[in-house]
Parts: structure tokens; sequence; C-alpha cells
């Protein structure tokens, strides 16, 4: 009887330090906001990408060393894991990264984010056709970022939303030809797309935590994605490879869409 009723004692003692414990660990949040950034890392297929100098491979063996990447982020939304969805607002949500410009190129620190335990990230990649609708005189400061980072053609004919550059050599083209892939709007089509990630841990965004989401961008998948790309196939004598349209254009969009992951989330 004595064993029964100090084994209902202990029992009874656990349930209560975890009991206590939990209600410490029920941080109220409520009415907290904090920031989160998003920091984007360029790689070609499973290396980290180096301007200039790199050699990168693709499935046809087309050799591709890249000298631009630039592309715009915009409409971001997170989700918390109790399903709430908190859209970043829309005049502070359109950003540039920039592969040559680390210093201000490709993190962005969002403020004034809800408190909360943040567990998908949603963003789009260039600029939708709402946002293009207000004109010239809507896009605030974005139009003149834009413009200084060449990623305009002009206001008629609308954003670039990635630049891709650089030279390449194939088995059928033996001295380095210029490639350039621009996305953007042509006539009707806008070639906008959203991407929707998963984070590998929850991104606690408190007053006192600042949580950074490292984004991985495999600029690989342009060419070599859902659709397959050979730059060859585009090359002019004089004029490189130039897709900045056509029919190719849709196809890298698809692949732009599902070029990104999470690498990892620090919460600090």
């Amino acid at each position: 009887m004595k064993k029964i009723l100090y084994k209902a004692v202990i029992v009874a003692l656990c349930a209560f330090i975890t009991s206590c414990s939990s209600d410490q660990d029920q941080t109220d949040t409520t009415g907290e906001t904090g920031k989160i950034g998003l920091k984007f890392d360029n790689s070609f297929n499973g290396n980290d990408l180096i301007l200039d100098t790199q050699t990168n491979t693709t499935a046809h063996n087309e050799k591709l060393k890249v000298n631009v990447v630039r592309y715009i982020v915009s409409n971001i939304v997170l989700t918390k894991s109790d399903g709430t969805v908190f859209t970043y607002p829309k005049m502070k949500s359109y950003f540039i990264a920039d592969e040559d410009d680390p210093a201000s190129g490709y993190q962005f620190d969002l403020t004034d984010v809800p408190a909360g335990d943040y567990t998908k990230v949603k963003f789009g990649i260039g600029v939708d056709k709402e946002q293009w609708q207000l004109g010239a005189a809507g896009q605030g400061d974005f139009l003149a970022r834009a413009q200084a980072k060449d990623l305009l053609w002009s206001w008629s004919a609308g954003y670039k939303y990635l630049a891709f550059e650089g030279t390449f050599t194939s088995p059928t083209v033996d001295s380095p030809s210029s490639f350039m892939i621009h996305t953007g709007q042509i006539g009707g089509a806008y070639n906008y797309t959203e991407v929707t990630l998963d984070l590998p841990v929850k991104a606690l965004v408190r007053s006192n935590i600042t949580p950074a989401v490292h984004i991985v961008a495999d600029l690989y998948k342009i060419l070599d994605g859902e659709n397959t790309i050979k730059l060859s196939d585009y090359n002019e004598v004089g004029m490189g490879a130039m897709i900045m349209g056509g029919e190719a254009l849709p196809k890298i969009t698809t692949n732009i869409s599902k070029m990104f992951r999470i690498d990892h989330v620090h919460n600090d």
C-alpha cells in the first residue's frame, strides 16, 4: 500500500511540475510585433554561385559564366503554425535581390510583423498585374529603384522580373557567346509567378527575437527545371542567345517558380 501511495504522489508531483513548466513556456505575445529577415542566396546545381569566374555546367554540357543575377521579390505572405496569415503591406513588399550587391541586394528585413511561430512563407517573383496597373505614379519609389538596377525596359513595356546574364560555350558554340534571359510582361502575358515554401523549423518572431530565413535559389533550374532550355538553340551570330519573349519565356517562368528552397532558419 505504501508503495502505491508513494507512486501516486510521484505521478502527481511530476504532473504539477510539467504543468508549471508548460505555463512558463506559453508566453503571451498578444499585440507584440517584431522583425523577420529573408535572405536569398544564389547557387548553381548545389554550388554557391560566384560571378564572372566560375564555370557552371548545364544538363546539355553548356558552360556558363554568369555575371548578372537580379530578380524582384514581392508580395510576401507569412503563415503561423495556427494557420493565421499575415500579408506584408503591399507598398512595402517589393524588393530586389542582386547577387552583385550583397550589402543591400539580397537580405530583406520585414518590420512590424505580428509575433508568432511562423511555418510558411509565400512570395512573388516579379510585379503583379494589380500593382503595375496602378500606373507609374502608383509605384512609389520602387520604379526608380528598379530602373537603377536595370530592371525596367520602359514604363510602357514594364519591369524585368529576372535578369540572368553572362557568356556560354556549348558542344556547338566554341567561342564564348553572350546570353541574356529577361522575364517580365510580354503583351498581355505577365509571367509573374508565386512561390510557397514550408519552413523546416518555426521562425519565432518576438520583440526580442528576429528570425532569419535563408532561401536558396538554384539558378541551374532556370534552364534545367521542369522545362529544358538550351541556350545554343537561341544563339545568333553577333547577337548571342537572347531570351526575352517567345515560347521559351513561360517555360522559364515555370522553372523559376520551382528553383527556390529553404536552407535553414536562425532564431536569434
